[in-house]
């Protein structure tokens, strides 16, 4: 079966606030990894975290509650790792292994749940950060702001300065 490419997005097409913020959080995860490197459990990376984003003001909650519904029915909630200045999610993780299509897809189905445009996926668990850096887009909600249809993109994004 041939290797479907992602179409991308390009940075510009991106709100200029939430790029501004979600690179302040991939420099706080860049300088994270740089001093602890990988091998500790996800929380000690989360807490290293959270000291570098307080200390760049930027805002976050915890494990951030958000209602899954279906067919305009509440069926529970989804907990979010970080909810990062009300604007998008951060899943950490803290594995040696790499980030592939199906978390991808979940991080995906979360952010359509919640609503929310952007989410990065961080695994302090790889040698290079770079090599556990994903940023995963929210179709509808991109194509909802451009006032296009849903259509079938699946597109994430990547910028070379991670």
């Amino acid at each position: 079966m041939p290797h479907q490419q992602r179409r991308s997005t390009p940075l510009e097409d991106l709100d200029p606030e939430l790029t501004n913020v979600s690179r302040k959080v991939i420099g706080a995860a860049i300088e994270v990894h740089k001093a602890l490197g990988p091998g500790f459990d996800r929380d000690v990376y989360r807490k290293a975290l959270c000291m570098e984003l307080d200390e760049l003001d930027v805002a976050y909650k915890l494990d951030h509650a958000v209602s899954i519904e279906y067919k305009g029915k509440a069926v529970g909630e989804h907990r979010l790792n970080m909810f990062v200045n009300d604007r998008f999610t951060v899943e950490l993780m803290a594995e040696h292994r790499v980030i592939d299509g199906f978390d991808r897809t979940r991080l995906r189905a979360q952010l359509r749940a919640a609503d929310l445009e952007l989410g990065l996926i961080i695994n302090f668990g790889e040698r290079r950060l770079k090599d556990g850096l994903v940023r995963v887009l929210n179709p509808d909600k991109l194509n909802a702001m451009r006032g296009e249809d849903g259509g079938d993109y699946e597109g994430d994004y990547e910028d070379d300065d991670s």
